[in-house]
């Protein structure tokens, strides 16, 4: 009997969490799906990386999308089976807390485990994977970008260029360069061609300028240097591929665990924080969903949205305290988690009568 009322709590709730899982994914990726076709037509990302940036933004997605789902089906589940009387007809055959918990625990543990990887290991990697494929995009972009008739910024020096045309030969036409150099000095450059030109550093590139003019000097000043030439070669670095200060949320959990910086030890908790919310809210959905026969089937779920926003919002809170030296560091975001375990315990307490024999 035991059996048969196991497999048929936890098919419920599988089932559950697999529609509302798939929906807030599918919702959540066709945002992103417009978003990054803007980027593709905007040239800040190659056409064929399109749909790798799409499946890596999926894998950050269910780092969220999965506690909240489990959480939201375990409440329609048992909403289901307490409406429809169920629920009570279990009860009645000695089905408590521990009848309920023990199917909820097959697919919970897995998903717990699957969210811990997600959050530790996964998401950072996707970040690094979409960060570095937007690096390589920008490095592309470079020059090779330029619109005939149009100013446009490239490098990391901001240098400015116009090219009024292009020639059959692949040259620029009458090419305008400006930028900054040393401080407040100005380096204007026209020239009648121009060209880009592999350097030996694979990070440095070369625009070669032909039969031009050079202006060098401080803007408002009369102290100008000009300088004509047949061929002006003028360096210009590209985007880097590896960032030198690397956000703490693309960084390993090795370098976080290395590290004893707050920004890094908010990032550390929160990365263990979001399988251990998993977890949490599981349990928590189970005595928050009991209602009375025939109540509905939605009727909790405004209860437990509240209860999910409250939870998320005092970890996101405590994650800034964290960093901010607010809080101890020790304290962290390990006082929410203790609050709800309370909660949860004091819900279970009250609707099971175990306060009653605690008290006598």
């Amino acid at each position: 009997m035991k059996r048969i009322l196991d497999r048929y709590i936890f098919r419920e709730i599988a089932l559950t969490w697999l529609g509302v899982t798939m929906i807030l994914l599918m919702i959540l990726l066709t945002n992103q799906f417009a978003r990054v076709l803007g980027d593709v037509a905007k040239g800040k990302l190659p056409k064929n990386a399109a749909f790798d940036v799409i499946g890596l933004s999926a894998a950050q997605y269910l780092t969220v999308l999965v506690p909240i789902g489990l959480f939201l089906a375990v409440m329609l589940a048992l909403g289901r089976l307490y409406r429809d009387s169920e629920m009570p007809a279990m009860m009645a055959c000695r089905v408590g807390p521990s009848g309920i918990y023990r199917p909820l625990m097959w697919l919970l543990l897995p998903l717990a485990l699957g969210v811990a990887w997600l959050s530790i290991e996964g998401t950072p990697m996707a970040l690094t994977k979409i960060e570095l494929i937007s690096a390589e995009a920008r490095r592309e972009a470079d020059l090779a970008s330029i619109e005939p008739g149009r100013f446009t910024v490239v490098g990391p020096e901001r240098a400015v260029v116009y090219g009024e045309s292009i020639s059959p030969e692949g040259y620029m036409e009458n090419v305008f360069l400006e930028r900054q150099v040393d401080g407040n000095r100005v380096e204007v450059v026209v020239a009648k061609r121009g060209e880009q030109v592999d350097s030996d550093d694979p990070d440095t590139r070369m625009l070669v300028l032909h039969e031009g003019r050079r202006y060098e000097g401080v803007p408002g000043t009369a102290a100008f240097r000009v300088v004509e030439f047949l061929e002006h070669g003028i360096p210009y670095r590209l985007p880097s591929l590896q960032p030198r200060n690397p956000r703490p949320r693309a960084m390993s959990f090795a370098q976080l665990w290395e590290s004893n910086e707050l920004q890094h030890i908010a990032e550390r908790q929160w990365r263990l924080s979001v399988p251990i919310s998993t977890i949490l809210l599981a349990l928590l959905a189970v005595p928050l969903a009991r209602s009375r026969p025939r109540e509905g089937r939605y009727g909790r779920i405004a209860i437990g949205l509240l209860v999910f926003i409250i939870y998320f919002n005092l970890l996101s809170a405590s994650k800034a305290w964290t960093e901010e030296a607010t809080i101890s560091p020790a304290l962290g975001l390990w006082w929410v988690h203790g609050g709800v375990v309370l909660f949860t315990l004091v819900l279970l307490a009250l609707q099971n009568g175990w306060h009653r024999r605690i008290l006598r």
